[in-house]
């Protein structure tokens, strides 16, 4: 089985449809429609037979399940549909939290699926969508009005595409909502919904920088370990991801809390914030893909001591250091003595400067093995 999971409204359900065009039989079923929620809780011998897995076809009947997360047996049904009628079809299964949740300790699904994290739109996908044969891709220009769409109305395909502001509020204010008083009232433990709306809100405004969980106590009224039990509720559900410190060969690092950051960075309203998590996001986007393709084992983290030397981000291939990135807003300074500290220290290979502002240069940045400047647009377009 392939699972697709990924944020609500990131465009899942529509990629779970358009598979329909690769093969001649084709079957789709929806939690949320209740003809299907009957046919899915009666059992797999049911679905089996209207779906005609007895027949003998030349081609294997490839099956879509969306939503079924929300079913509270969902694990047990697709086990028992999967070791009975799995040699016979193809099983794409689309969802958000509980995909990514039941990953861990206790999967009765293991070693019968493979999990691919659905983003937002990047500059690398809108470039190309295809996924090459190595993980950086050569670069190429993405048009002006096209990387200010982006980086103003965010990588959800609704308000990407409209590209009307209007439109993007009210878009934003309504995903919001339904994540927060439809999803997680839904699906998890979670009563205080208000306080966990109120807490969703700070979080706007304090991405990008280490939480003060006594503080975030103090301003939502709850106390410390609520306010990490909400935050791991809000990364379930994609509103928020975060990034630890990186230890390994660091000096007098900072094993302190982790930064978070936004899942739709068009949330964020503070520009300079905005732009570290527009950048925060695509990184996250390429190591997911490049983990879940089979390149590696990727990750990404922050650098900081005790000197108070930083740098935004790390991304590691399998536990070692790849490349480090530094975001600035404007190519006003030169560049961060703390990027070459830490390419010395922990010996990375390649050390960016990321800037905004600048036109985009048809150069291979990672062809570099010293600390360099570089445009986000060129930078960007070699991820994914």
């Amino acid at each position: 089985m392939v699972f697709l999971s990924g944020p609500r409204q990131v465009g899942k359900t529509t990629a779970g449809k358009r598979l329909k065009a690769l093969t001649k039989h084709y079957y789709y079923l929806n939690w949320d429609n209740q003809d299907d929620r009957e046919k899915m809780i009666k059992g797999p011998k049911v679905i089996a037979e209207e779906v005609g897995l007895h027949q003998v076809r030349k081609e294997q009947t490839l099956i879509v399940f969306d939503e079924i997360h929300k079913y509270r047996k969902w694990k047990q049904f697709l086990k028992g549909f999967f070791d009975v009628y799995g040699d016979q079809c193809q099983i794409i299964v689309t969802g958000s939290a509980k995909l990514n949740v039941y990953k861990a300790g206790g999967d009765s699904l293991m070693g019968r699926y493979f999990l691919y994290r659905i983003h937002p739109l990047t500059v690398g996908e809108i470039l190309s969508p295809l996924v090459g044969q190595k993980e950086i891709k050569a670069p190429k220009k993405i048009s002006d009005k096209a990387f200010q769409s982006l980086y103003k109305f965010g990588g959800f395909p609704e308000p990407y595409l409209r590209k009307n502001p209007r439109f993007s509020v009210n878009w934003q204010r309504l995903r919001k909502s339904q994540l927060i008083r439809e999803d997680i009232r839904e699906l998890s433990q979670v009563q205080e919904i208000s306080q966990l709306e109120m807490l969703a809100t700070v979080l706007q405004e304090q991405t990008c920088q280490l939480l003060n969980f006594n503080s975030l106590a103090t301003m939502v009224n709850v106390s410390a370990p609520t306010i990490k039990r909400w935050l791991a509720c809000l990364e379930s559900f994609y509103f928020c991801f975060k990034i630890h410190p990186w230890s390994k060969n660091v000096k007098r690092t900072l094993r302190k809390e982790p930064k978070y950051y936004l899942w739709d960075w068009s949330l964020v309203k503070d520009e300079g914030k905005r732009k570290e998590n527009f950048i925060a996001s695509h990184l996250l986007k390429a190591v997911h893909l490049w983990t879940d393709c089979g390149f590696g084992e990727y990750r990404l983290h922050f650098l900081r001591d005790k000197e108070k030397r930083e740098v935004d981000f790390i991304v590691t291939k399998n536990n070692e250091p790849f490349f480090i990135v530094e975001v600035k807003s404007g190519n006003h300074t030169g560049i961060s003595k703390a990027l070459y500290h830490f390419q010395k220290q922990i010996g990375v290979k390649h050390a960016f400067q990321v800037v905004f502002g600048e036109d985009y240069v048809d150069q291979n940045c990672f062809k570099y093995r010293k600390p360099v400047i570089v445009p986000a647009q060129t930078f960007l377009s070699q991820l994914v």
